[in-house]
């Protein structure tokens, strides 16, 4: 099969709105969650969540109607996407548009949309709901803009499978870049969800933390972590065909080396406690890499929610799939600092482990305290790690039972 590497990559993110940015931030232990902006809070449980600041469409959109009529979802991925589409060099290269494809997913879609236009049906009459109402909301139409932006002609297919959502899309992007039906593939994830229904939503399910202390409410793997806290924004990798990449000279990240895809079977929202389902996906995932061999470094992107089942189920998965490894792998999560970015998340933290993978440095787990005997093997805790990696994981577990690993080695 063909080799799959990684060209360029792009985020709009709670901790950054550009590469550089995000990264510094995360290996600084610089959080991005707060309080609440976006709405009065007083009547909500949940107070605190990672939203994106300072985000200007207008550097990502040239004519103004365009950005009218994109809901912010897809405002968000655009920006990502140009950001990827600029990193890889692609701007620059005349690519067949046959064989560049977009597979670009959100869990959710423009729930922004679907809430204004409700209100103005339930106001205002069915004739004051906008001609825009469907191409606003339909989670696929940022994979259909951004094909109309950089006229990506190939195979199209974004992914709905909640949390795992742009996980699942780099892997499918991957296959088919391996199996011959593209070159290129512009993959990831987009979420915008911080507004009134969402959280009151996710926080009656019992899904979000309602700590009010921003720095003890995302704690990943900490025995008092009580729910996650939800974050937004967009995360985009150029998947690109090994051959493809070097005719043209483009800069290499990483291979995309292996992807594990299966699903628990079992419940709706919470993970199997025997973490049968996300330790077979990590197994694949790593098996499609090559396997794992002695001594070399291994550092994982947990998914690392904060609630008390994920993280519990997650270790117990790692330790599964690695087993002696385990113990001797790096373990962290990003959502300690950027919250849970649901239908991005996969693809925001994808870029995190490739990162870590090039540069050699580990993003730390922050607000680290009280350890969980169900938890215990290496969250690089609070502070940054020099080591070397090669062999980078990405875990991404979704509500419904959706597992995903991502495998990154160097090339």
């Amino acid at each position: 099969m063909r080799k799959v590497v990684v060209t360029g990559i792009g985020v709009i993110s709670p901790v950054g709105n550009d590469i550089d940015t995000f990264w510094n931030n995360l290996i600084f232990a610089r959080s991005g969650i707060d309080t609440i902006t976006k709405f009065d809070t007083t009547n909500f449980k949940a107070k605190l969540a990672a939203e994106v600041k300072d985000f200007d469409p207008n550097l990502y959109y040239s004519d103004k109607s365009e950005i009218r009529r994109s809901d912010l979802f897809s405002q968000y991925a655009m920006g990502a996407a140009t950001q990827a589409i600029q990193d890889s060099g692609l701007d620059n290269f005349d690519y067949n548009p046959h064989r560049l494809g977009v597979y670009v997913g959100s869990g959710i879609g423009g729930i922004h949309t679907f809430v204004s236009e409700a209100m103005k049906l339930h106001e205002r009459g069915p004739s004051r709901v906008s001609p825009l109402f469907i191409p606003m909301m339909i989670s696929n139409m940022a994979a259909g803009n951004i094909a109309i932006r950089f006229n990506a002609k190939g195979p199209s297919l974004p992914t709905v499978t909640a949390c795992a959502t742009s996980a699942n899309t780099i892997g499918e992007g991957m296959r088919c870049i391996r199996h011959g039906y593209a070159d290129i593939i512009i993959a990831g994830g987009t979420e915008a969800t911080i507004i009134p229904l969402a959280v009151a939503g996710f926080s009656n399910c019992m899904a979000l933390s309602e700590s009010t202390d921003k720095n003890r409410a995302s704690i990943p793997f900490d025995k008092e972590r009580n729910g996650f806290v939800m974050g937004e924004g967009a995360a985009i990798l150029i998947l690109e065909e090994y051959n493809h990449a070097k005719m043209r000279g483009a800069k290499i990240y990483a291979e995309l080396a292996g992807y594990g895809n299966t699903c628990d079977a079992g419940h709706i929202t919470a993970p199997r406690p025997d973490a049968e389902g996300a330790a077979e996906a990590i197994s694949l995932a790593i098996k499609e890499a090559g396997g794992l061999k002695e001594g070399e470094g291994i550092y994982i992107n947990a998914h690392g929610t904060s609630t008390p089942l994920n993280d519990a189920s997650e270790t117990l998965a790692i330790k599964k799939a690695l087993g002696s490894h385990a113990y001797k792998a790096l373990v962290s999560s990003t959502k300690s600092m950027t919250g849970h970015m649901l239908g991005a998340a996969g693809a925001t933290e994808a870029i995190a482990a490739l990162l870590a993978l090039k540069h050699s440095v580990v993003p730390p787990t922050i607000g680290y305290k009280v350890p969980d005997p169900e938890c215990d093997l290496d969250y690089v805790p609070n502070a940054r790690r020099e080591a070397k990696i090669e062999l980078a994981l990405s875990n991404s577990l979704g509500f419904g039972g959706h597992n995903v690993c991502l495998a990154f080695r160097k090339v």
